[in-house]
């Protein structure tokens, strides 16, 4: 919202010296967000005067009209004589005045004027709209100044259109609806000043009458819970809006359109009371306020035909609706500038709900509908009404109606239960219940305690510490946010000074650090960066063909997914049961923009939802739910694990002038894997791997990843179609583990080191292709004894002379004694015990034996 500085003195009593500064920290103290505060005084240097039309030549030949005007600036340029400038606005005559800026000026953003020729002829100087002073964002014709206006050409058009005043731009937040008018601005700084306030709103209004002002039905009390009119006859339909209303509302960012339309948004700034002019003469028959039929339509002041729903209020005559009620209104009843001279004014009051919802429907977020959808005052209707009525008989003539329609349902509002020692426990500041009286009674609110007033006695029993004492208060008709204790809580603090609540750190409960969970996630994470794998987060939200895309079976456990009552998008409305979905899509998202090389990861949850659950329980917000309704909800809430996974695709060593790169495989996979439970704290003893067919992977190139025999993921390549469906390149692979299903990790005793040195033993047995090799490693281990340090597959190897379906595997076997060298004939039994058993489990034979 824009408004002037000089606009809001009207109201209240600032200081006359008072910086812009000053102004601008106090209304940030009071919760109002400043986007700026503008002296217009220096926003454009140079000469800038007040010039008269002379002669006006239409330009020809040319893609869009010019034309040639002739301007009279008095003797601002020097010579008295008229200045040749060109315009391309064709909203001016011959002897109207306008504002001209001459050469040498530069107007805000920097903008320098000169004399140069342009379209055939020489221009020196610019007429100027509202936009390229900075007084507003209208930009479809330059300013005319009105007959009001006793300035003469060749003077400062500075005073004339208000670049000597301060304009404050201001971001209102949705709660605080009031802000959005002069009144309810210069409340608040009524308050930051401590100076009088002038209330425009607190003037004598006349009340309804028996006869209505116009015939009127509202068959909804709920969507318009007011609705008031009166009617003005014998307008003069060519008075022009006085300057200094068209100036305010070029400044407040509205453009001036007639002097009826003009009145209703001035009225609606002025007070915050949004109201609509009809042209009485073009309605026909009573006005009926009630909810749009579904399909009907009306065709609104921007021209555009709209379809109405059953949400949709409408004001409508004989012929239909003519007004998107609080929205904006209809073509057929608008107002015709020069000829409309019976004018009908409503102001009604809206239900805030109905009104943001239609607006951002029909995607139509008018003045009205932004502050109707805030809150509205809905004590005002009568006395916008009989300002409206002043202003239009003042500049435009015409008569009043004596009869003045109210239709009023609005209900009082419900007093609000405060013990009076809330605040001071709240906040931590002490706050005498007088002091907190006085704070809620600025604001415009009604306090009592019980049936009487709040002793104003601080040494009153009860008072002086407010401990048992209960303040019945009735929040003002214009703060609508006021609804529960806090809200009133929140406004004690916001007057008395936010800079009063001292700055103080909670004292952090003591504790063990971070807990296993998070210290195995943290070791993860570190360890999958330190491996060059990238960490992302990815939305969790997938689609419902995402499980046929990854080919899982019809009863995978994976199928079944949470859906959202509210998603963010109707086409992913589940919450993922496995990670790769969205890692995948994040894969395939970054391959589109031209990288090729990729090894990602994610922790996150996955979602799984219970069986058999139903519809969590109603829990209201006024107690603590009880034991057995939080199990009630918990058993709706899906089970939520949480997993690690890795995708990989490209060159996991890229090639260069050192040799070739080696593309990622399977194997990078299972290391990963490996990787990821070696951080977790897992021992590698109690670590299996094995081959296994489980969707997305390919059936021959998948691991399946067990702790103590438990499954806990699964690793290796994807299955070519679950490549071609998802579009992503050849080989790519994956692996995913639930870091919620390994055990803790066991205490891991101080190694033993030993001094001496080891003995070096090399293995080649020869067992069939399909015996794994880690189930052969196995097998030496469990026979070595104590003395195998390590073991370690360096080599496979097959032939015809090995034979059809044989391959040899060669172990490099470390043996170390902690407290003696170890002597040959040691080193050869523990060897040879080693192969008994592998030749006993797999039937393996020593290569060349």
């Amino acid at each position: 919202m824009r408004v002037s500085v000089s606009w809001l003195r009207e109201y209240v009593d600032l200081p006359a010296d008072l910086p812009t500064g000053d102004l601008e920290q106090a209304l940030v103290d009071l919760g109002i967000e400043v986007e700026s505060v503008v002296d217009l005084a220096g926003s454009v240097t140079g000469q800038l005067v007040v010039g008269e039309v002379r002669e006006i030549e239409e330009l020809t030949g040319f893609k869009k009209p010019i034309r040639l005007c002739r301007v009279d600036v008095g003797d601002a340029n020097g010579t008295g004589e008229p200045q040749e400038i060109v315009c391309g606005a064709r909203n001016f005559a011959v002897g109207d005045r306008v504002v001209v800026i001459l050469p040498g000026g530069v107007l805000p953003g920097g903008f320098a004027i000169g004399a140069r020729k342009t379209y055939g002829h020489n221009s020196a100087g610019m007429i100027c709209s509202a936009k390229e002073l900075g007084l507003g964002d209208d930009h479809s014709g330059i300013i005319v100044l009105g007959p009001d206006v006793t300035a003469k050409p060749g003077d400062d058009a500075r005073p004339v259109v208000g670049l000597d005043d301060v304009v404050l731009d201001l971001e209102i937040t949705p709660d605080r609806g009031y802000a959005l008018s002069l009144r309810g601005l210069a409340r608040e700084l009524s308050h930051a000043f401590e100076v009088p306030l002038r209330d425009p709103a607190l003037v004598p209004a006349p009340r309804g009458t028996e006869t209505p002002a116009y015939p009127v039905e509202v068959r909804d009390t709920v969507g318009c819970d007011r609705f008031t009119a009166r009617l003005v006859r014998g307008v003069d339909p060519s008075a022009p809006t006085p300057s200094w209303m068209a100036q305010r509302l070029v400044t407040a960012g509205i453009r001036s359109i007639s002097l009826p339309v003009d009145i209703t948004n001035y009225v609606m700034l002025e007070l915050g009371q949004p109201m609509h002019a009809f042209d009485a003469d073009r309605i026909a028959g009573p006005l009926v306020v009630r909810r749009a039929e579904a399909g009907e339509k009306l065709t609104t002041l921007d021209g555009v035909s709209r379809v109405l729903t059953a949400d949709d209020m409408v004001i409508c005559d004989d012929t239909g609706p003519i007004s998107l009620a609080a929205v904006m209104g209809g073509e057929t009843s608008e107002v015709d500038t020069g000829v409309t001279t019976n004018v009908l004014f409503e102001a009604a009051h809206w239900d805030p709900a109905m009104v943001g919802r239609t607006a951002r429907r029909h995607k139509l977020f008018s003045e009205a509908a932004k502050r109707w959808e805030r809150g509205v005052d809905p004590a005002v209707p009568l006395v916008a009404l009989e300002r409206a009525v002043g202003l239009l008989t003042e500049h435009g003539g015409g008569t009043p109606s004596a009869e003045i329609l109210d239709i009023d349902h609005v209900r009082p509002r419900t007093p609000i239960s405060l013990p009076a020692d809330l605040p001071t426990r709240r906040i931590g500041v002490e706050y005498p219940p007088a002091r907190v009286v006085a704070l809620l009674e600025r604001v415009g609110c009604t306090v009592a305690q019980g049936s009487d007033r709040l002793s104003e006695d601080p040494g009153a029993v009860g008072v002086a510490s407010g401990e048992g004492t209960t303040l019945s208060v009735t929040p003002p008709t214009w703060r609508p946010d006021l609804t529960d204790p806090a809200d009133l809580v929140e406004e004690v603090v916001r007057l008395d000074g936010y800079d009063k609540v001292p700055s103080v750190l909670p004292t952090a409960p003591p504790g063990n650090g971070l807990t296993p969970r998070q210290r195995r996630r943290r070791a993860v994470a570190g360890s999958l960066a330190e491996r060059g794998y990238v960490e992302v987060l990815a939305h969790p939200f997938v689609s419902p063909e995402l499980a046929d895309q990854l080919g899982l079976p019809a009863d995978d456990p994976r199928r079944p997914a949470v859906r959202l009552a509210n998603p963010l998008s109707e086409e992913e409305p589940l919450l993922r049961t496995t990670l790769l979905g969205p890692l995948l899509g994040v894969l395939k998202r970054n391959l589109g923009r031209g990288l090729r090389d990729l090894a990602l990861y994610e922790i996150g949850a996955v979602f799984h939802p219970r069986v058999g659950a139903g519809s969590p329980p109603a829990m209201g917000v006024d107690r603590r739910p009880t034991d057995e309704e939080f199990a009630a909800a918990d058993a709706v809430v899906p089970a939520q694990p949480v997993h690690v996974a890795v995708v990989l695709a490209g060159d996991i060593d890229p090639a260069g002038w050192w040799g070739a790169g080696r593309p990622a495989g399977w194997a990078d996979a299972i290391e990963a894997a490996r990787d990821v439970l070696a951080a977790a704290g897992i021992p590698d003893e109690r670590v299996e791997v094995r081959a296994a067919e489980y969707a997305p992977w390919h059936p021959g190139r998948c691991a399946e990843l067990l702790v103590d025999g438990t499954v806990v993921g699964h690793a290796g390549e994807l299955h070519p179609v679950v490549v071609a469906a998802l579009e992503l390149p050849r080989r790519t692979c994956a692996m995913e583990l639930n870091l919620d299903a390994l055990p803790p990790s066991p205490v891991t005793p101080a190694p033993t080191v030993s001094g001496f040195p080891p003995a070096l033993i090399d293995v080649a047995l020869v067992v069939d292709e399909s015996v794994p090799a880690e189930q052969v490693r196995r097998a030496l281990e469990a026979g070595a004894g104590e003395l195998l340090e390590d073991v370690r597959l360096f080599d496979v190897y097959s032939s015809a002379q090995l034979g059809e379906g044989r391959r040899s595997l060669a172990y490099k076997l470390t043996f170390r004694a902690p407290d003696r060298t170890l002597t040959v004939e040691e080193a050869v039994a523990a060897r040879d015990a080693a192969v008994a058993v592998a030749a006993e489990r797999f039937g393996a034979t020593l290569r060349g034996a």
